[in-house]
């Protein structure tokens, strides 16, 4: 993982500049040696801005950025002249970027629009001049305001995928596979488990220009919710999908109680997981013939929709596009 670009977890130190303190002048000219207060007010200090964009679809950006400090607001000038507000900082993260403050786990807000905006550290206001200050018996105050501190803090950026749909499997099950026949992403492919060690998003195009996305996430094996495997690591990323495909290989002995073990680990990592709609995949099915799919029928789940695939023939796959852009419009 050491060298790849997929990064979906930061934790990052953020500070906002500081206030400019007002100013304590006392307006003088050639004529006039004793004018009254004409102190300017400080400028605010730099915002820290979280931007949702979506051209970005990772946090690795901000992976080696671990400190970022605005600038302080200026301090006020002579003539009512205000002080310079702190540059703002623009942090831009992938759309479904979940903030969270790293000392107590607070969810502070989460990235859910492209081009949505949020304070993530507040800049300090700038102190009032003296020509604030003044009044009818107190004509030249001599005092003005000091900025406000900014704020600080250490948060933790989580990245969640926006997909459609999300698919949940064993290593080796035929995810990846799936994905690059009816999308055009290009996820590693290979005969041994664990080849997928990050997610992939794809885009499935349907009829008359419709079209969904699919998300393949690293095989989850028995045993994931207690952090065996690598699964685990990326479940957060179907917790945002509308609707799960469950994906079992027509080799393992029992599909039943293969799929029931996947259930089982969503629902130990998060119950809520349970309420998505689902769909039941049995893949690889040029391993065997019709009279074997017809015993296998049976013993499938009989609330949820399946269907026989292969990504090598083609077999089921324009039936699970309408099993799953049907689910979807539920």
């Amino acid at each position: 993982m050491a060298d790849s670009n997929f990064i979906d977890y930061v934790k990052i130190y953020c500070a906002s500049g500081h206030g400019g303190a007002g100013s304590m002048h006392l307006h003088r000219a050639k004529y006039i040696p004793k004018g009254g207060p004409d102190g300017g007010d400080g400028g605010r200090g730099g915002h820290i801005i979280l931007k949702a964009n979506p051209q970005y679809w990772t946090l690795i950006h901000l992976k080696y950025r671990k400190h970022i400090k605005a600038d302080d607001g200026e301090k006020g000038g002579a003539a009512l002249c205000r002080g310079k507000n702190g540059e703002d900082i623009y942090l831009d993260v992938p759309v479904g970027t979940v903030v969270k403050d790293a000392e107590s786990g607070e969810v502070l807000f989460e990235m859910m629009e492209a081009g949505e905006e949020r304070i993530l550290c507040k800049g300090g206001r700038g102190g009032w001049g003296n020509d604030h200050f003044k009044t009818a018996t107190n004509q030249t105050p001599r005092y003005a305001q000091p900025g406000e501190e900014g704020q600080e803090g250490v948060f933790i950026l989580e990245l969640k995928l926006l997909a459609d749909v999300g698919l949940v499997g064993f290593p080796n099950a035929g995810k990846s596979t799936l994905l690059s026949t009816i999308t055009a992403a290009k996820p590693k492919i290979a005969s041994y488990a664990f080849t997928t060690l990050e997610p992939n998003l794809g885009i499935v195009n349907y009829y008359d220009g419709r079209s969904f996305v699919m998300a393949d996430i690293p095989g989850i094996i028995e045993g994931a919710h207690e952090g065996k495997g690598i699964g685990i690591r990326f479940l957060r990323h179907i917790e945002r999908n509308s609707v799960l495909l469950f994906m079992v290989s027509v080799e393992e002995e029992d599909i039943a109680a293969s799929y029931k073990t996947l259930l089982n680990e969503l629902k130990q990592y998060n119950p809520e997981l349970l309420t998505k709609q689902r769909v039941l995949a049995i893949t690889k099915c040029d391993l065997i013939d019709k009279d074997i799919e017809k015993e296998i029928r049976p013993h499938l789940p009989r609330k949820i929709p399946h269907v026989f695939i292969s990504s090598s023939t083609g077999e089921g796959l324009k039936e699970l596009k309408d099993i799953l852009w049907k689910t979807l419009q539920e």
